[in-house]
Parts: C-alpha cells; structure tokens; sequence
C-alpha cells in the first residue's frame, strides 16, 4: 500500500476525508465551548460583584450612621 492509494481510500477518499474534517471540527469545539462559556460566566459574575458592591456603598453612603 502506497501513500497516494492511503490517502485514495481506495476510491471513498471524497466521504472519508471530509467527514474527518467534521469530526475533527466538532470534537475542538467539544472542548474549547466549555471554556469560553467558563470565562463568560466568570466575567458576569464579576460584573454582577461590582454592582452589588457599587450598590452597597452607595447605601451607605446616602445614610450614614443608619442601622
């Protein structure tokens, strides 16, 4: 078996090397979804953090001495 009649597939190189390609492209974004939704959560909840500290001080700020 040559290189040339490897990649040839023996005639079915047309289905075989493509539905290679897709399964390559979905197993990465298998793996790299998780961590771009990771760090978009992350992000959200640190948005989410400093309003409610924003909100906090301003609260305290408007009425000092009140508890």
């Amino acid at each position: 078996m040559s290189v040339s009649e490897f990649f040839n597939m023996g005639g079915y190189a047309v289905y075989v090397w493509p539905s290679y390609g897709l399964t390559a492209i979905v197993l990465g974004w298998v793996f790299v979804s998780p961590i771009i939704s990771k760090k978009n959560i992350i992000k959200q909840l640190r948005i989410k953090y400093r309003q409610q500290e924003r909100q906090a001080n301003a609260e305290q700020s408007v009425a000092p001495g009140r508890e």
